[in-house]
């Protein structure tokens, strides 16, 4: 049974998410004086793009974007002759163009379409009913993800600069020269996902939680990352002067990011029986099952030496695994709760839900908090960001190699 894909109307919705918390929140604050803003909101106006950092952002997207195109042509001679679409579009790309083309049945033949119910449909449909503007599907999952992370850049450097005035390039250049970046140019699902999610988190810091948790629910048919956005922004609100103590009554718009899995786990049941057959196809095909902690670190440390053309990917998920306990307790520290009840969830998720850690390390993209507290470093301390990119920007770059010319990373 093929998965019904819906209508247009509910995918331009779904396109026109992020532009419309854009000018929503342009022209709403625009509205107000600069009296009756908190120290730490940024500046907006009526324009897209109105704010100061916007243009910076922007433009470190669009020259990253330039730069490790020319090293993706670079790195190709003796080690691939694959065209550049194809190095873009491997593994879970291929997966959710699949689902796209052909819906949950997978493709005529497919022996492993079972394992498709894993990915959740929100990236597909919206590829489905975007197909008509873009015929190539491979060319469009990309197009999907360079858009997405241009959304990325704006948004990150706006919400940086709500935490700490003068920090957004600084978190922008952080985000971008992370050692998983290349996952902002490949057809994955992690630029879509953090254009709506981002946007949500900023929405709601302003206090806007309807359009808050619309983007929110957007970012939930994506990954189940969205739902621990979603206990992020419950959070937010019960701690926030412009959340609860505010107007009580707008908290159960945050029962709408919820919405989008359950329909998922409804269609899931209908058609295989299973309300968690995602899950369970995880475990079935890439060995995502609970284990102990202790055996997790164990196994995947064990994988580095008996796996060596893995070794490094190995490796660099256990590293992405420590950077995450340490982001965590310095939420704790720092009592922010809201950004802690987002991460541990995630921590539980990629540290203890599988047998070994895998896409740790691609996940750490979407671990903004931890961009933005070296964008505060930054501001505060050149060398301290000299340091991280000391650090950074030569994994980056070699895992842009990697993973362009058929190597698996993060």
């Amino acid at each position: 049974m093929a998965m019904s894909w819906g209508t247009r109307g509910t995918s331009s919705w779904h396109v026109r998410c992020c532009s419309t918390s854009m000018v929503f929140v342009t022209e709403t604050q625009q509205a107000k004086t600069d009296a009756d803003q908190p120290e730490d909101a940024p500046s907006t106006g009526r324009r897209w793009l109105a704010q100061p950092g916007d243009l910076t952002a922007l433009g470190i997207w669009f020259f990253w974007h330039v730069a490790t195109y020319v090293y993706m042509v670079l790195a190709a001679p003796g080690r691939t002759e694959a065209p550049l679409l194809d190095r873009l579009t491997p593994w879970d790309a291929e997966n959710f163009i699949t689902i796209a083309q052909y819906g949950y049945d997978g493709a005529p033949g497919m022996t492993d379409a079972p394992k498709l119910v894993a990915f959740f449909p929100g990236l597909p449909l919206l590829l489905r009913n975007l197909n008509w503007l873009v015929p190539n599907y491979d060319l469009l999952i990309v197009l999907v993800s360079v858009v997405g992370s241009a959304v990325v850049a704006v948004f990150l450097s706006r919400l940086s600069e709500s935490y700490k005035k003068g920090t957004g390039t600084w978190t922008v250049l952080a985000f971008f020269l992370s050692p998983f970046a290349v996952f902002m140019w490949a057809g994955y699902s992690e630029a879509p996902f953090l254009a709506l999610a981002i946007p949500a988190w900023l929405l709601a810091r302003q206090g806007r939680w309807e359009w808050a948790a619309v983007c929110a629910a957007f970012a939930s048919s994506i990954r189940i990352t969205g739902l621990f956005l979603a206990l992020g922004l419950a959070v937010m609100f019960l701690v926030s002067e412009k959340g609860l103590r505010a107007d009580w009554r707008k908290l159960f718009w945050l029962a709408v990011p919820g919405l989008p899995v359950l329909a998922y786990m409804i269609f899931l049941k209908i058609r295989v029986g299973d309300w968690m057959a995602w899950n369970a196809a995880q475990a079935q095909y890439w060995g995502r099952y609970p284990v102990s902690p202790q055996e997790v670190l164990v196994n995947t440390w064990n994988r580095s030496l008996e796996e060596p053309v893995l070794a490094t990917s190995y490796r660099e998920e256990i590293l992405a695994a420590l950077v995450l306990v340490v982001l965590i307790v310095w939420q704790l520290v720092r009592r922010r709760w809201a950004e802690f009840a987002y991460l541990a969830p995630q921590a539980v998720a990629l540290l203890a839900m599988s047998s070994f850690y895998m896409s740790v390390g691609r996940a750490s993209l979407l671990w903004w908090p931890l961009y933005i507290g070296v964008g505060i470093a930054a501001a505060r301390n050149r060398w301290a960001f000299m340091a991280y990119v000391a650090v950074a920007a030569p994994v980056m770059a070699i895992n842009v190699g990697n993973f362009t010319t058929g190597a698996w990373v993060g």
